[in-house]
Order: structure tokens, then C-alpha cells, then sequence
């Protein structure tokens, strides 16, 4: 089984529309463009994007329309769409029990769990993906119906980043059934990051700022990790999920250059 919602998704931006258009990306993300709009005074001033878009229309079969500059910014979000939006179909996010053969077995894969906000979770995914994740778990809530605002967010990192779907406590049994190591970021019984054996293969859980990692997956870590704090300001609070992402994921990549 899989997920594809919405219908269709309308991207801002020649970053996010062009992570679309990436024949590496199409390799495993279905997301098809139907229309691209263009501003048609500002698409005068970028006629190498302009170039670019209805060559890739011709070839994928998708019109690229010149509107007004009012109307792209009726039908956009916001006013940083910088002259192109897109319309596209919905992305499938297949579940993770359904695609076993496409998980590396070598490879690191993060499942987020808890986390609310369409932008934090944005910069999450945009993190791990320069962090050189080969993949996210998501759980069943299904982000992608704000695919627009994750993409732009995200820089495109969201549309470039393989996704799979699956219930948090069984994404961290399978994984550990395929000889990963699960690793939680938490306080309780937790070890230093610096300290922690962080080498390939792995599954990272980041929770969400308010509900944390579920129980049930903590059942499965096989390490808790903290992120230490200076002691200068006596800070006591949480990190946003992004911002741990980033730490902890640059700490994973730097112990398996």
C-alpha cells in the first residue's frame, strides 16, 4: 500500500520546481509537473530559466503558461516565489514494509517523529539531506499535503529525499531486523553525542520539540544520544527539531567519512 495526497500541489520557486524535474530524483519520486506558470515580466529577465522550463516541458509534456504578475501571486503562497510556481500531482510515499529492496543496507535513514510544523520539519528533511541522509521515515500523518510550503522550505531537499511511510515503533523493529542500529536523541540514560559509536548502518529518531520519541520506539533504541549545552547561560530547554537534526546528523556524517 502507499500514500498520495493531495491531488495536486502547487510548488513555488525554480528550487523546488527543478528538484521535480531532476531525472535522479524522478528515479523514485513520482511527483509529475503539470503546469508551469510564469511571471511574464520577470520571465523576461531570466530567459535561461525560461529556456529551461519549456525544454523540460516539451520533453515531460507540460505547458509553461506567462501570467500576470498579480495572478501568480493570487494563486501563490507568498511574494518570494521569484516569478515561476508549478502545479503538480501528488507524491506517492510507499510504505516501508512494501519496499524493503529499495532501504541500503549500509545506509542513513532518520525517522522523525512528533514534529507539528510543516517549516520545522522542512528544515529538518533540509538538514538531513545535506548531511548525506539516504532517507526518512515518515509516520503515518502524512506532511506531504503541505508539500508546497515543505518544498520551498526545504529547498527542494524535500522532493529530493527518498520518503517511505510507517508506524514509528515498526519502522525501528524492521530496521533493526536488517542489522541497523537504532539510535534515539533524548536525556533520560542517554550518552554524550561525542561519545556515542555512530558508524553506518543507522537509524536516526529525532523527536518533535513537545511530544518527544514515543515509548515504543525508545523500546527499540539501541542508544540515546544528548546533544550537550554550554554552561555559560544555564540553558535547560529543547532544541527545534531542525536544529538537532542538523547537529546530530553532521555528527553522523563526520564519523563515517
Amino acid at each position: 500500500m502507499s500514500t498520495s495526497v493531495p491531488e495536486t500541489a502547487l510548488l513555488e520557486g525554480m528550487t523546488a520546481i527543478s528538484a521535480v524535474l531532476d531525472p535522479a530524483v524522478r528515479a523514485f519520486n513520482d511527483r509529475q509537473v503539470l503546469e508551469v506558470y510564469a511571471d511574464r515580466e520577470r520571465a523576461q529577465r531570466k530567459p535561461r530559466e525560461l529556456a529551461f522550463l519549456r525544454a523540460r516541458g516539451r520533453e515531460l509534456g507540460f505547458p509553461v503558461t506567462l501570467v500576470g504578475a498579480d495572478e501568480l501571486d493570487a494563486m501563490t503562497a507568498g511574494k518570494t516565489h521569484g516569478g515561476f510556481a508549478a502545479r503538480c500531482s501528488g507524491r506517492t510515499i510507499p510504505e516501508l514494509e512494501a519496499c524493503p529492496d529499495a532501504i541500503r543496507r549500509d545506509g542513513f535513514y532518520v525517522l522523525p517523529e512528533g514534529i507539528e510544523d510543516p517549516y520545522n520539519f522542512a528544515y529538518t528533511l533540509r538538514s538531513l539531506y545535506a548531511a548525506g541522509a539516504d532517507g526518512a521515515i515518515l509516520p503515518p500523518r502524512n506532511w506531504m499535503s503541505a508539500a508546497g510550503i515543505v518544498a520551498k522550505s526545504s529547498a527542494g531537499t524535500s522532493e529530493k529525499l527518498p520518503l517511505s511511510s510507517c508506524d514509528p515503533p515498526r519502522a525501528a523493529e524492521l530496521f533493526r531486523s536488517w542489522g541497523f542500529r537504532v539510535i534515539c536523541a533524548g536525556i533520560r540514560d542517554s550518552v554524550d553525542l561525542y561519545e556515542a559509536d555512530l558508524r553506518l548502518p543507522l537509524l536516526l529518531v529525532i523527536g518533535g520539540e513537545k511530544r518527544g520519541i514515543s515509548r515504543g520506539v525508545l523500546e527499540h533504541a539501541d542508544l540515546t544520544v544528548r546533544i550537550g549545552y554550554s554552561d555559560r547561560h544555564g540553558f535547560r530547554g529543547s532544541l527545534p527539531s531542525a536544529a538537532s537534526a542538523a547537529v546530530l546528523a553532521f555528527e553522523v556524517m563526520r564519523q563515517n567519512r
